[in-house]
């Protein structure tokens, strides 16, 4: 069911560029958007990881530095059935871990200083695992796009914005039908929020995947349940602070949204992620997985 959410999501985001192009400048507008989306996908698509790990100062660390972590990463992918990613260390004390890569064979699992002294084993085992989730569904291949395409927007909004001023919209728009007052107003101001929205949604019900994919692939969906308190505690105390751009990336919000609504937020509350843990988990106790559930003591 997520996943036809995500296709849908994506489709939506993508008819909203087609429009703007249209109302930008009519078919020929419309075309222009998507290849600027395409370019724009195809670049991120190839550098999205450098970006990302560039952007959170991650710095790589050897299977000699950090011996336990890679001999925990190792156990997860061999469970997954999954290549073995590269794995590097943000210095941060605030506690968060993402993934990244254009696909399973060239991932990047990055965790702060702060998560590694903060959980226990089997926590850090069930964020690993939620991340390693992200990679095998290729959620973040499906962030990188969908990113891309509402920068897309944001700038054909732009773009229109300053034609508006300064009166470049006229014959050719009335030619082929993009000149409507009210739906340049929509796209100039409500197109980029729209797509903003969009956005999120499409990362917050990755999410719900990543945290059902944990709980699977460990066999204890309450360590990540204890993780994702301990992990939203940290948050409100010290922040992991980088460009907003990024946030959908990590496994918590860099800074928790209390007092905007879910519709803004890149991720589900944690009451919510918490809910679909504990169903998991009701799912794997009635299909006789009994045996691999491990308590955590919650």
């Amino acid at each position: 069911m997520n996943q036809v959410k995500t296709l849908a999501l994506l489709s939506l985001l993508s008819g909203l560029l087609v429009g703007i192009g249209w109302m930008l400048g009519g078919s020929s507008g419309a075309l222009i958007g998507l290849a600027i989306a395409a370019f724009t996908n195809l670049m991120s698509w190839y550098s999205s990881d450098k970006i990302a790990l560039a952007a959170y100062q991650a710095q790589p660390i050897t299977e000699a530095e950090a011996p336990g972590l890679y001999a925990m990463v190792r156990r997860l992918c061999e469970r997954a059935d999954l290549p073995m990613p590269r794995i590097f260390v943000i210095p941060s004390p605030g506690a968060n871990a993402f993934a990244t890569g254009r696909d399973p064979e060239h991932a990047a699992i990055a965790v702060t200083q702060g998560i590694v002294q903060m959980l226990t084993e089997p926590e850090l085992e069930a964020v690993i695992a939620h991340e390693l989730s992200h990679v095998r569904n290729r959620d973040t291949l499906t962030q990188a796009v969908a990113a891309t395409v509402a920068g897309a927007i944001s700038w054909l909004a732009q773009m229109m914005q300053y034609s508006l001023m300064f009166g470049g919209m006229g014959s050719r728009d009335e030619r082929e039908g993009g000149g409507n007052p009210l739906g340049l107003l929509f796209t100039v101001l409500l197109a980029p929020l729209a797509a903003s929205v969009i956005q999120m949604a499409i990362s917050r019900t990755r999410e719900f995947e990543a945290d059902a994919g944990s709980a699977r692939m460990t066999g204890n969906p309450r360590a990540l349940v204890s993780a994702l308190q301990k992990l939203e505690a940290s948050a409100r105390q010290m922040p992991l602070r980088t460009n907003p751009a990024f946030e959908p990336l990590l496994i918590m919000n860099a800074i928790p949204q209390q007092f905007l609504s879910s519709l803004f937020s890149t991720h589900p509350t944690t009451e919510a992620r918490i809910e679909n843990l504990l169903r998991v988990e009701q799912e794997l106790l009635a299909a006789g997985d009994s045996a691999t559930l491990k308590s955590s003591g919650l």
